[in-house]
């Protein structure tokens, strides 16, 4: 038996028949040449090069530009199947949005005791600054980007919300376009759900969130990088690009008039919608970090007043804080009156007395995440961890552990990647991408794929060795 059987294969089912979504795919691939399919993946690979997919790694001395690994064989999900995640995925968005309106006002969840005081007061992704604040249209997150893993045959899990400034939907974008290039019969064959509109849904969701102090046709909107060094640079310059919107950075924009304006070859003209790809700590040194020279100072004082949408809007960071995590189902029966459709990992927090003590004692079964760490960074994963590496982790757990959450480490699906022997399975996540606007929230059919290429590896984040497959969403 193959030491991978236990986990749930998308792929394949138990007797080694293709399961449906897959049937027709398979039916294809058992005609193709493997070496034909091994030619077409380095085909892959050079496109990726010649049109600058790549991402910066940080932390290490031959710290350099990467091109992140695509694996041919897609990942595809059932019309039904997508049908029920899109269902979970909208109710828990609408739940943040509601939760990030309650906290920065009324703080009705507080009051009512479902989450602590203590966890919104003392956390540094709440923002004083945003108290009293209403974001145009009533939208805090217009960009979500939601990690769900799948266990079995109808459990899916989400393992994280990020609300802060989520990314990856470039790669979910060129890793359609390279499949269309490739496999163009396939297309034809199977009815998969297309990608493509996601930047012009992106431009006309932040358009329906312009601020009061737009008063023309059309919104001018603007995509906000800290610069050419930033590790998804590469993305902020192609969303920009998609949406046919402007590419600024800090010393680009200054404030005129009650308005933040770029520098055009005309003067300055004013931003309505400002898509910022910078971290809020960073957004304006009046008010956040004095020492920042990404932001723009003063541009919180014009959002307060009207004069341009944020977006996503500050503050929003509280609401994929990992220790509010476990406190979601709460979150999402308190503003919809509903039980939560998406599941949530069993999750101890390790600032709790007796959750610090389970963890210690079964740390070498359990994966660690420190609260605000994101990218695969400051994890431990104790199954597979050494002995120094577990005693160096009850140090840090010991000496911060309200900085620590602890989750089982689930049995994650797998999915066929393309290796020189053939089909080989592999441990994947989805990260579906959501759109927010005031009367609307927009599910692209489909998400980044991550894939851990490493074999009986969990960890799939791309600075950690993992890579990419495009997601199919089959037409009913």
């Amino acid at each position: 038996m193959d030491k991978q059987s236990r986990f749930f294969d998308e792929m394949f089912d138990s007797a080694g028949e293709a399961r449906m979504p897959y049937s027709r795919y398979h039916d294809w691939f058992k005609t193709e040449d493997i070496r034909h399919l091994r030619r077409k993946s380095e085909e892959a690979e050079a496109f990726f090069r010649r049109i600058g997919i790549t991402f910066n790694v940080y932390g290490q001395q031959e710290a350099d530009e990467r091109l992140i690994p695509f694996d041919v064989v897609p990942r595809i999900i059932s019309a039904r199947e997508w049908a029920r995640l899109e269902e979970g995925i909208a109710q828990r968005v609408r739940a943040i949005n509601a939760f990030l309106h309650d906290i920065y006002h009324r703080q009705e969840i507080l009051r009512a005791g479902r989450v602590p005081v203590d966890l919104i007061a003392r956390n540094e992704a709440f923002l004083p600054q945003m108290i009293g604040v209403n974001p145009p249209g009533g939208v805090y997150t217009h960009i979500v980007g939601t990690d769900l893993v799948r266990t079995g045959e109808n459990e899916f899990y989400v393992l994280e919300d990020n609300a802060r400034t989520p990314s990856g939907v470039s790669y979910m974008l060129e890793n359609r376009e390279t499949m269309l290039q490739m496999f163009p019969e396939l297309f034809t064959r199977l009815k998969v759900r297309p990608v493509s509109s996601y930047p012009q849904n992106l431009r006309r969701s932040l358009s329906d969130c312009a601020p009061p102090a737009f008063d023309g046709d059309k919104p001018e909107v603007a995509v906000l990088t800290p610069g050419i060094h930033n590790s998804a640079y590469f993305e902020h310059a192609f969303l920009a690009d998609q949406m046919g919107a402007e590419l600024v950075e800090s010393h680009d924009l200054r404030i005129e008039g009650g308005r933040v304006c770029m520098r055009t070859t005309r003067g300055y003209k004013p931003i309505d919608v400002l898509y910022r790809r910078i971290d809020d700590d960073y957004l304006d040194p009046l008010n956040f970090n004095p020492n920042s020279l990404l932001g723009v100072p003063g541009i919180m004082d014009v959002y307060r007043a009207g004069g341009i949408t944020l977006a996503n809007a500050p503050g929003t960071g509280i609401a994929d804080d990992k220790a509010l995590y476990s406190y979601m189902p709460d979150i999402v029966e308190f503003y919809t009156g509903e039980k939560s459709i998406l599941q949530n990992v069993p999750t101890w927090r390790c600032a709790d007395a007796d959750s610090l003590k389970y963890v210690l004692d079964h740390l070498s079964e359990l994966v660690v995440k420190e609260v605000h760490g994101s990218g695969g960074y400051g994890m431990l994963v104790g199954p597979a961890a050494s002995k120094r590496e577990l005693a160096r982790f009850e140090k840090k757990l010991r000496a911060r552990p309200g900085n620590y959450i602890a989750q089982p480490t689930l049995a994650l699906s797998t999915v066929p990647i393309m290796t020189k022997r053939g089909l080989a399975p592999r441990h994947v996540d989805l990260r579906p991408f959501v759109l927010v606007s005031p009367n609307k929230v927009q599910i692209t059919p489909g998400g980044l794929t991550r894939v851990a290429l490493k074999e009986g590896s969990l960890v799939v984040n791309s600075s950690q060795g993992g890579g990419t497959k495009d997601t199919w969403v089959l037409g009913d």
